[in-house]
């Protein structure tokens, strides 16, 4: 690990003009390419204190060994460099898109003699006119078969043509009606040009002359009792209007424009985009990336406009966006030099326009989940994210059982502690567990953590010494993850599942140091010496380890962060679950929700049969026992339940302020609480 100060600039070396810089490691490989406006502020600020950067940045400077920066002339050519020194170099430091790959377009070779339609990819070509791009090769295919019945112009590669036009035979499109077949001159070139032309003014958008002139033509063709080939063109008319169909219009003004929506987390980040041509979603790609560099959604907006326009991917008029870049002029104008004329890049407001971002960002946000369920359900990946951690920790083998612990609570108030567990990378719901904090009241997580390993590593012993003694009264430890089966794993002999039966290889507490040392003290008090422990910090997703000084920092790509990330995120998760219920049980709970051995349905019964809790006061042990349901004894313990309590107020009509003497009183009195923040 390199000192930045060992590699800094002298003092006004750095200019101040615009200019693209680059961070070399001990190696001399490029790591890092950035571009500044001004490039002295920007390097100092890499060479501050590590403790006030962030830490990819701070890992950044201290794998590097020496800067270098070139000036250039204003911040478009600034844009323009990085752009070919990230292609160039490949840094691992910069933002990384998965999904490099080039799109299939619908391609028109105005440029040739007889102009082809054909699939293509990669670099536009001068002279030839494209439509796209499109996800799929085959969605191109779909498209041009229906087309070329009303248009039949050529498809085949240059080879076959030529070969055709030596035989002087048109190969089985041009028989069947789908080529106008040129290589045997069955039409001339500029009847086959002009075919072309139809085609590519039918793909921009201009559909509505050309299928009312088939209409009239129909018509025309049935007056006249031409009846085959009204029912040509009106099965050619059926096609053109299927094609269409597959291209829905999307905005009503003709629009030509790209939509660019992203969805992120801390370590990765999907971007979303629509091609809208003519109003229709002609295509739509996407790729998922590293955010290995500290960067906002406005910096992901300018990368993924590099990587979009970079490599020669036409312009439309308008660029719409979730975050505008930050300068935002040099982007314009550099769009603008690509397109030969001004680019609108904004962020939509209202309209179409908006709610066409929308439903981008929608499929942003299912790339990014449909991508991280691929790396959970991969075998070969959670082997190695659990071989990482083993590696990372200094384990003796890989963590095949990982249990994590996080507290939760809402300003000190209804503590409660979760336990999910995940064995061989993949959430086990059935073993999860939950506690309430018992042994004091208020804040302080430190102490809960402490009581919770405490009081699941000794149901742990007590269960493996088979004393019987787990069967201690049931409480919130016992409650599963909702709609898991609590009755999966292992059980006892008389058929009882054991709750606590299996030590975890891994265990991981949500926190730092403090929660770490908490969770090893209640270990080393129960003599367990067997089980791995360690912390991990949300802020800067740093590993702690029990009487380390210094976190294990695991990069940030690693797919054994990934997956402790999950962990201790499916624990928070839980913890909130409970504590939120328990918020909501506490503040809607009423007179009769504390009496002992009255459930639920005899509460409603009972309030179902009186009709108010004035009434039910009133009632006599005989007359609480005429309810269904209610014994003597339940009766019993009702009346002296209610008898013992000071009788609720009056209700009152909040509108009138009049007492309501003979209503129902309320159940619950909901008190109304200042919002506040959850605490994991």
């Amino acid at each position: 690990m390199a000192d930045p100060s060992t590699y800094r600039p002298a003092p006004g070396a750095i200019p101040i003009s615009p200019g693209v810089y680059k961070f070399r490691d001990a190696h001399g490989r490029v790591i890092y390419v950035g571009k500044a406006k001004s490039l002295r502020p920007r390097l100092s600020s890499y060479f501050q204190d590590l403790a006030g950067l962030h830490p990819r940045t701070a890992t950044m400077v201290t794998t590097a060994a020496s800067v270098e920066w070139t000036v250039v002339g204003t911040e478009v050519e600034a844009l323009q460099l990085e752009y070919s020194w990230i292609k160039e170099f490949d840094p691992r430091f910069n933002v990384k898109y998965r999904d490099d790959k080039s799109y299939p377009e619908l391609a028109v070779t105005l440029n040739e003699e007889y102009p082809r339609v054909q699939v293509m990819r990669g670099a536009h070509k001068k002279g030839v006119r494209y439509f796209g791009p499109y996800g799929h090769a085959w969605a191109i295919r779909e498209t041009v078969d229906l087309l070329l019945r009303v248009f039949p112009v050529r498809t085949c590669s240059n080879g076959v043509f030529k070969r055709a036009r030596q035989v002087g035979r048109p190969c089985l499109l041009g028989y069947i009606g789908k080529c106008a077949a040129p290589c045997v001159g069955k039409v001339s070139a500029d009847e086959h040009r002009a075919l072309a032309e139809d085609f590519c003014d039918f793909m921009a958008g201009r559909t509505g002359n050309y299928l009312r002139r088939l209409e009239e033509q129909m018509q025309e063709a049935a007056a006249e009792l031409e009846y085959e080939k009204a029912a040509r063109l009106r099965d050619d008319i059926g096609a053109l209007k299927r094609a269409m169909e597959k291209n829905a219009i999307v905005l009503a003004d003709a629009t030509d424009a790209d939509l660019l929506a992203v969805a992120e987390d801390e370590l990765e980040a999907a971007v979303q985009i629509f091609h809208v041509r003519g109003g229709r979603v002609r295509g739509q790609r996407g790729w998922v990336t590293d955010k290995v560099e500290d960067v906002d959604t406005a910096g992901l907006v300018e990368h993924a406009l590099q990587q979009l326009y970079g490599g020669g991917e036409s312009v439309p008029r308008e660029v719409l966006v979730p975050a505008l870049p930050d300068p935002v002029e040099p982007v314009r104008e550099w769009l603008g030099g690509l397109r030969g004329s001004q680019v609108d890049l904004r962020v939509p407001q209202r309209g179409d326009k908006k709610d066409l971002m929308a439903t981008v960002q929608r499929n942003a946000l299912q790339a990014l989940a449909l991508h991280k369920t691929k790396r959970a359900s991969d075998l070969t990946t959670r082997s190695r994210a659990l071989q990482e951690i083993a590696d990372a920790l200094e384990l003796d083998s890989v963590p095949l059982r990982i249990e994590c612990y996080d507290i939760s609570h809402l300003q000190g108030e209804d503590v409660v502690a979760s336990m999910v567990v995940f064995e061989d990378g993949l959430a086990r719901k059935s073993e999860y567990r939950r506690f309430q904090i018992k042994g004091f009241e208020g804040q302080d997580d430190v102490r809960s953590m402490h009581e919770v390993i405490s009081r699941r590593f000794r149901r742990y012993l007590q269960e493996r010494e088979q004393t019987g003694e787990w069967a201690v009264p049931e409480s919130d430890d016992d409650q599963p993850e909702d709609g898991a089966r609590p009755d999966d794993g292992p059980r006892t002999e008389d058929g009882r599942p054991k709750r606590f039966a299996y030590p975890p290889q891994l265990l991981v507490v949500d926190g730092g140091q403090p929660q770490v040392a908490a969770a090893k003290r209640a270990l080393d008090e129960l003599g367990i010496d067997d089980v791995a422990l360690c912390g991990l910090a949300k802020r800067l997703e740093e590993v702690w380890l029990p009487g380390e000084d210094d976190p294990v920092v695991l990069p940030r790509s690693s797919e054994g962060l990934y997956l402790l990330q999950r962990v201790r995120d499916e624990a928070h998760r839980f913890a909130i679950g409970y504590q939120r219920a328990k918020r909501s049980k506490r503040l809607t709970a009423g007179e009769l929700d504390s009496i002992p051995g009255l459930g639920e349905t005899r509460r409603q019964a009972l309030l179902k049969h009186f009709g108010s809790l004035k009434k039910l006061r009133a009632a006599t042990v005989d007359e609480l026992c005429a309810v269904p349901g209610i014994g003597r004894r339940t009766a019993e313990t009702v009346a002296a339940a209610l008898s013992s309590r000071t009788p609720a107020g009056p209700a009152v009509n909040t509108a009138t302020g009049e007492i309501i003497e003979d209503g129902a009183e309320p159940v619950a009195a909901a008190p109304q609480t200042a919002p506040s923040q959850e605490t994991p």
